[in-house]
């Protein structure tokens, strides 16, 4: 399902960043932001409003690694899958979570939009291994019953927003 880009939300990242081109880095970190991935209609109108070639601002996007042009959930779970990570076992860790949030290595963000669980090289974290990030907090020391835990929290901060 595509999401519909609010013009006047990317016209406002534009206008923070004087429409320069040589900006369209930020730009599109700012619009993975607001959006949680890069929506493909996003790329047609930088092009246009910054006068560059849609394959360059293409290009920008799926050359980080950090952009995506997929949508993710509000919750960026990252498993990391390290040496550290995965001897103290980081698998039982990520299959707990995709088990919990009915994921699998094919489909990576719940139909809500609310979470999305992906596996990394490594986060820089081995003394606390096995780790994952939730929004690039570290969590460390981890289980597949704490990663039950934060997922709950998590969960339940959501149903009290809403009510």
């Amino acid at each position: 399902m595509s999401q519909v880009c609010d013009y006047r939300k990317l016209d406002e990242i534009l206008e923070k960043h004087r429409y320069d081109s040589a900006s369209i880095i930020a730009i599109l970190q700012e619009t993975q932001e607001e959006y949680h991935y890069l929506p493909r209609e996003a790329f047609d109108y930088y092009a246009q409003k910054l006068k560059m070639p849609i394959a360059k601002v293409f290009s920008i996007a799926t050359f980080y690694e950090n952009f995506s042009l997929e949508p993710k959930g509000k919750y960026v779970i990252k498993v990391c899958d390290g040496t550290a990570c995965h001897v103290r076992k980081s698998i039982p860790v990520l299959e707990r979570l995709r088990k919990e949030l009915g994921l699998s290595e094919g489909k990576v963000t719940t139909d809500d939009q609310l979470f999305t669980v992906e596996i990394v090289s490594c986060l820089g974290a081995c003394g606390l291994a096995p780790a994952i990030t939730v929004n690039e907090k570290v969590i460390g020391l981890l289980t597949p019953d704490k990663a039950a835990e934060i997922l709950a929290e998590l969960k339940e901060g959501e149903s009290h927003a809403k009510a």
